[in-house]
């Protein structure tokens, strides 16, 4: 069986938040080229990296939506078939799948746009059909030059031209002076329990947050639709612990979805120079950022102690080194693609989707598809089983994505 082979990593912009390595067109899932990995650490168990190259035989047909965007994060299909996309600048869109791009939706707060901060995720209320709720995520400005992730909420009003209502419903904190490392995936599960990511906020003196579970630094946290606190968390009534808190110990997630079969929620999240982690994100463990990672330090030094493995810290159920640079994931439900049940990851400077398969809880196949369309940081599956990606550029786009004829 044909395995990955990665060329030599590169440390990518800080905007991406990890190192990327280069890669060959991948057509129809030919094998991709693969170099050493960063760190000298094996594998905890069989199949935890480096699963085989895996070809469906798909070649991909890209069609551009919209182009001159700045820098889309976000994207959401809506029950007509139009995108809402934001912009990192502060502006949410709706796009038609014709290509007509609206002005920006008025109502939303200010965001602390700078470095990777900004207006972030965007996602649909379960029951937007009736409320045309909305659910967004920003780096909002603090007091004393600082800034935190945020989520707010708000009524899209009949022509979509407004967000009616608003209010914040989540605070991460403590608020910190950075521009790094805000996590920001939304994702709703069958209970319509909202789940958020926050990252580490790119620090030496805030990564170690990751592990105090009295803030929301380094957390996946989980909420009702309102911002209150579901009476089920892990961490609900224990002194002194943020209730909010569903997992810690993670670095920067920016990509989760719900299992479609078990309701599961799984995260994938960048690593540092190597080491970027698949988990099945379960309630109150622990994921073991900054004492053990599959990655160095961007300068070449160990992360901590240099450990890959502590007891009671979670192994993830996957990694990457050299890393893939992940934005967005989403387990692909339709049936255009041969994909059903598939992982399917947006690639930043890998450009690149990437497909995975899983059988129960462990990766056992990998393809990649070099579209040469930018740097892809959201995808968003649309009724028809096609998928739309964003590229994450000063000339940001919607590109459309179907199997070749």
């Amino acid at each position: 069986m044909r395995h990955l082979t990665f060329l030599a990593a590169i440390i990518i912009a800080a905007c991406s938040g990890a190192p990327a390595d280069s890669q060959t067109p991948n057509v129809a899932g030919a094998p991709v080229e693969q170099g050493r990995a960063n760190a000298p650490f094996q594998p905890a168990f069989a199949g935890q990296t480096r699963a085989p190259a895996q070809s469906t035989n798909v070649t991909i047909a890209t069609q551009e939506i919209a182009s001159g965007l700045n820098h889309p994060w976000g994207i959401a299909v809506m029950p007509d078939g139009n995108l809402l996309v934001t912009e990192r600048a502060g502006r949410l869109r709706v796009i038609t799948p014709g290509g007509q791009v609206s002005d920006p939706i008025a109502g939303l707060p200010a965001v602390f746009a700078n470095g990777q901060g900004g207006l972030l995720d965007v996602a649909l209320s379960p029951n937007f059909a009736s409320d045309r709720l909305i659910y967004w995520s920003y780096a909002e400005p603090r007091d004393g030059d600082t800034n935190s992730t945020s989520v707010a909420r708000g009524r899209l009003n009949a022509n979509a031209t407004a967000v009616e209502n608003v209010q914040r419903i989540f605070q991460q904190h403590p608020a910190w002076r950075s521009r790094g490392h805000f996590g920001s995936r939304l994702v709703f599960d069958r209970e319509g329990r909202l789940y958020i990511t926050l990252g580490d906020r790119q620090g030496d003196d805030t990564r170690g947050f990751a592990q105090d579970r009295s803030n929301t630094i380094g957390k996946v946290v989980r909420i009702n639709a309102d911002g209150s606190v579901p009476s089920d968390n892990p961490f609900v009534g224990q002194s002194g612990v943020s209730p909010e808190i569903w997992s810690y110990g993670h670095r920067n997630v920016q990509g989760a979805d719900i299992h479609p079969d078990t309701g599961a929620l799984w995260t994938i999240e960048h690593g540092p120079r190597g080491g970027d982690e698949l988990n099945l994100t379960r309630a109150g463990l622990n994921y073991g950022w900054p004492v053990i990672s599959y990655g160095i330090e961007y300068r070449g030094a160990q992360v901590t102690e240099g450990i890959a493995v502590r007891d009671g810290m979670e192994q993830p159920n996957y990694y990457w080194d050299p890393v893939i640079a992940p934005g967005d994931m989403d387990f692909y439900r339709g049936a255009l693609f041969p994909w059903r049940g598939d992982l399917l990851i947006a690639g930043l400077n890998t450009r690149s989707l990437i497909r995975v398969r899983l059988d129960g809880e462990r990766v056992v196949g990998e393809e990649r598809f070099a579209l040469d369309v930018g740097r892809i940081r959201d995808l968003a599956e649309a009724a028809d089983g096609s998928i739309y990606v964003v590229t994450d550029e000063d000339n940001g786009r919607v590109i459309r994505l179907t199997p070749q004829s």
